[in-house]
């Protein structure tokens, strides 16, 4: 599909393809509906298999064995409203930060202050599907590449807890579990239609045999936005093929594709968001900024489990993607990341005791062709940059859980990395040669101790190290080329998880100090300076989780996020707030359900403090609090309806912000508000048993 296609030429695409599949899926449904009870009966009797995603109680099980802070989201939760963005799905994730950048599917996503100033390509976390990276080989990742709706659930690892996937940074992983054609739910059709001109439609296909089973998930999302030039389109297709050779032995591949172009409003000043939330910064109109890309990619898993207690993995995976990118200068990236991953998971006894070791290694590669030229209102001028960027890493990691006594459960593990960042620089500007070759390395140990107190409550404590070595958009993502360390840290960690039928408990207190970590700043209007290596700094908080079901027909779910990250003792912002993240965030819903067919569900976002701007919190945006309103109705066996207002009071707030060294108090392009007052719809069909 061209890049030159206009997003209203393409708009009636998500209609065209809900209306498909929806009919093509519900046709096949009585033939599919006895093919489908026949497999779950054979699945429920046959063995594991040597690789076959957990159905979802049983993942629970097995990630809350962690002495960590971890959890789950459940898919058929968010489906229950409007998902539109990483918000949507992760809001109410214990831990996670997650806000839209302007209704956008762009986000600042963190945990526990990671990468806590990018509000686009995140950083700070390793992404996954199934498993496997879907980070770039430097560590960045793009959160259009994500579906929430094509996966059945999503595993959270807050900090060294996501160590089984090799992870070891400070904000963790998270995982988002495909449905294979085994799955019931794999089989669905969905469309939303909404305010802002906003259309939304997702339709996935599953079918299983004795050895082979697939699903197919294709995706389309168009919508003008709240704001001026906030004009967004995506389409996607996901799917996976499994091949099960025998109960020792099963493979499964994975495949992707991605197209989405998306226009850029910009920031705002207070005295332009007073005026008008939904205008756009006159500069990004002028420039057509932009940021449009296509992602294919390629992965797959071969599993071997020669006994119930031991299985040996390899994955691997293959990126193509290429970037088109106009901002503050025209930038097109042309990437092509891979890489492997073996692993190896062991349940047996030491000294008597039960005992899980994880041991495994993993290499990646990413290679980027890096052009840059002036932005002439849309238009690339003169070229400004040009160069070939290469990011390497090798990780090795391993990690036991041992249960030395009835109630306790030693966890201990280690990662050890070597990651370089090779820029070849093929511009050079004034003869000056900007090419360099930095080296990262280093170990990062876990010690970790998990009490079950009670049948259904768990107490936890761990101390960790992390480490992160910058991306390119560190090193070269501004005008120049900034030199920095990798960041480090250590983290300790407290915390209890509870369930029971009627109430869940996810609480955790943390306390992590930084060495170099890695802040990126820009000016007042919203250009990239470069990032610094900040010496010492803070980052402590809660995170906090409730589902509480107190009478039958009631239920109460929220989400409390304690922020704060300060500088230590620096000799520019003294003890200073870190800027980007307010100090608290609250999501919470109470779930009214009077009978089984419908649903009546408020909701409410609290932010209550103002949150920094600036490095040398001279400038900072108002706090907000939002309403919404959610309401659902079951149409017969396999039909459902939805209707979600969103900001009922249509309260004009900022959702985010920019972040700068120093605003001197003074107004700068520095707001994204978030969405007016909008009205949503949707309608899903999936087949029932």
């Amino acid at each position: 599909m061209s890049a030159a296609v206009s997003v209203s030429a393409l708009r009636p695409l998500p209609l065209l393809i809900g209306a498909l599949l929806a009919s093509t899926a519900q046709a096949a449904a009585p033939a599919r509906e006895d093919a489908r009870t026949l497999d779950r009966l054979e699945v429920r009797e046959r063995a594991p298999g040597a690789y076959a995603p957990l159905p979802l109680e049983a993942a629970r099980l097995r990630i809350e064995e962690r002495a960590g802070g971890v959890g789950i989201v459940d898919g058929e939760a968010y489906r229950s409203g409007r998902v539109s963005t990483l918000t949507d799905a992760l809001g109410l994730a214990p831990g996670v930060f997650v806000q839209s950048r302007f209704g956008a599917e762009e986000a600042r996503v963190s945990i526990r202050g990671s990468g806590l100033q990018r509000t686009f390509h995140g950083r700070g976390l390793r992404v996954l599907q199934d498993g496997v990276p879907i980070n770039l080989a430097d560590g960045g990742f793009d959160m259009q590449s994500l579906e929430p709706l094509a996966a059945r659930y999503i595993e959270v690892y807050r900090g060294a807890n996501a160590l089984e996937y090799g992870a070891a940074t400070l904000g963790g992983a998270i995982n988002f579990v495909s449905p294979t054609g085994h799955d019931l739910g794999a089989t669905q059709a969905r469309l939303e239609l909404g305010s802002f001109g906003y259309q939304r439609s997702q339709a996935s296909l599953g079918a299983a045999g004795a050895r082979l089973d697939g699903v197919m998930s294709l995706s389309g999302f168009v919508q003008d936005g709240f704001r001026d030039n906030a004009e967004q389109e995506t389409y996607r297709a996901f799917g996976n093929l499994g091949w099960r050779a025998s109960d020792a032995l099963e493979s499964r591949l994975y495949l992707a594709h991605v197209h989405t172009r998306s226009a850029l409003p910009g920031s705002l000043t207070f005295a332009q968001f007073a005026a008008d939330p939904a205008q756009a910064n006159p500069g990004s109109i002028a420039l057509d900024q932009r940021r449009d890309f296509e992602l294919s990619r390629l992965s797959g898993v071969l599993a071997w489990q020669p006994s119930d207690s031991q299985r040996l993995q390899f994955s691997a995976f293959y990126s193509d993607k290429q970037l088109d990118h106009p901002i503050f200068q025209a930038l097109l990236q042309d990437s092509r990341d891979r890489g492997v991953d073996l692993r190896w998971r062991m349940e047996g006894r030491l000294a008597g005791q039960p005992n899980v070791l994880v041991a495994g290694l993993g290499y990646s590669r990413g290679d980027t062709r890096d052009d840059r030229f002036q932005n002439l209102g849309g238009r690339r001028g003169n070229r400004t940059g040009q160069s070939d960027q290469l990011a390497e890493n090798r990780e090795l990691f391993i990690e036991n859980q041992w249960q030395f006594a009835e109630r306790f459960t030693l966890a201990t593990g280690v990662q050890a990395l070597r990651a370089s960042r090779d820029f070849s620089d093929l511009f050079r500007a004034g003869g000056v040669n900007r090419s360099f070759l930095t080296r990262y390395s280093g170990s990062s140990p876990k010690l970790g101790l998990r009490f079950a107190a009670t049948e259904r409550t768990t107490l936890f404590g761990n101390l960790s190290d992390s480490r992160e070595p910058p991306s390119f958009g560190e090193l070269a993502g501004g005008p120049g080329i900034t030199q920095v360390d990798q960041q480090r840290g250590r983290t300790l960690e407290l915390g209890l998880r509870h369930r029971s039928e009627t109430l869940q408990i996810d609480a955790a207190a943390y306390r992590a100090r930084l060495r170099d970590e890695l802040l990126a700043l820009n000016d007042a209007a919203g250009n990239p300076l470069g990032t610094i290596n900040a010496e010492r700094t803070l980052h402590q908080g809660l995170e906090f989780g409730l589902a509480w079901q107190f009478v039958e027909a009631l239920r109460f779910d929220a989400s409390y996020l304690y922020n704060d990250f300060r500088f230590q003792n620096d000799a520019v912002y003294g003890d200073n707030d870190l800027a980007g993240v307010p100090p608290q965030l609250l999501r919470a819903q109470l779930r009214w359900a009077p009978s089984a067919r419908f649903s009546l569900t408020p909701g409410i976002e609290w932010s209550p403090q103002r949150s920094f701007i600036d490095h040398a919190n001279t400038l900072a945006a108002p706090g907000y609090t939002v309403f919404h309103l959610r309401a659902g109705l079951e149409l017969g066996a396999s039909w459902q309806l939805f209707a979600d207002l969103r900001n009922v009071t249509d309260r004009s707030f900022v959702a985010s912000t920019g972040v700068v060294a120093d605003a001197r108090g003074r107004d700068g392009a520095y707001l994204l508000p978030g969405d007016g007052r909008g009205l949503f719809i949707g309608l899903q069909w999936r087949p029932r048993d």
